[in-house]
C-alpha cells in the first residue's frame, strides 16, 4: 500500500525479541520478557472416563459417530481434558477439578473446548505463553485418523496457538486392560510453556 503511494519500502532483518503485541492480554508478558526472566516449564496431565450407553462421544471437541460415549459432569472429552491438565501443571496451578469441579451445575454437559479457553486466561494471568502441546488418546475404538485434523483446529482455536503447535495421536492397547475391553478411554498430554516472571 505505501509502494502504491510512491514511498520507497525498505525490509529489515527482524528479531524475536521484537514482539507484536495485539491486544491487551500481550501487555503483561511483554513487560516480563523485555526484563528477560523467561522460563521453560513443562506440564503432564491425564484423564480417564467410562464408555457409557446414551452419551456422546466427543474428542478434541470433535462428535464422533460410536454407539457409546465417555459419561462425566461436562462432554466427557478425555482429550481435552489432559491438554487441560498438562497446560494447569506446566504454569504451576492446580488441577482441572479444582478449577471446574463436578459439583458446579454451571459445568453440567459444557463442551470443553469452552472450558480450554478458560484455562487459556488462567494461563495469561500467570503471564505464560504456550509453546506446544501433545496428547495420545488411549482407546481400542473408534479410529480418529480421519477426526484428528479438526481436533488439532478446534484444540488451536481455543488456545489461540498455531496448528503446527498442537500434536494429536492415539493408540490401542492391544485389547489389554479397561482399554483394551473398552470399558473406558484414557488420554495423556504433556505441554510446554514459557513463563514470564
Amino acid at each position: 500500500m505505501v509502494e502504491a503511494l510512491g514511498v520507497p519500502v525498505v525490509i529489515l532483518e527482524g528479531s524475536d525479541k521484537n514482539r507484536k503485541v495485539t491486544t491487551r492480554e500481550d501487555i503483561p508478558i511483554l513487560s516480563l520478557y523485555m526484563k528477560g526472566k523467561e522460563v521453560q516449564r513443562i506440564g503432564t496431565g491425564y484423564d480417564v472416563h467410562r464408555l457409557k450407553e446414551g452419551r456422546r462421544l466427543v474428542l478434541g471437541g470433535v462428535e464422533i459417530p460410536f454407539e457409546r460415549g465417555l459419561d462425566g459432569h461436562s462432554d466427557a472429552d478425555v482429550v481435552i481434558h489432559a491438554i487441560m491438565d498438562a497446560l494447569l501443571g506446566a504454569a504451576g496451578l492446580r488441577d482441572i477439578g479444582t478449577y471446574f469441579p463436578d459439583t458446579d451445575q454451571a459445568f453440567k454437559d459444557i463442551s470443553s473446548l469452552v472450558l480450554l479457553e478458560k484455562v487459556r486466561h488462567l494461563l495469561r494471568e500467570k503471564c505464560c505463553r504456550i509453546v506446544n502441546l501433545d496428547v495420545t488418546l488411549l482407546a481400542q475404538r473408534p479410529k480418529i485418523k480421519p477426526y484428528v485434523p479438526q481436533m488439532i483446529a478446534n484444540i488451536a482455536e481455543a488456545l489461540r496457538i498455531p496448528k503446527a503447535a498442537v500434536s494429536v495421536k492415539a493408540t490401542t492397547t492391544e485389547k489389554l486392560g479397561f482399554v483394551g475391553r473398552e470399558e473406558g478411554m484414557a488420554a495423556q498430554a504433556a505441554a510446554m510453556v514459557l513463563s514470564y516472571q
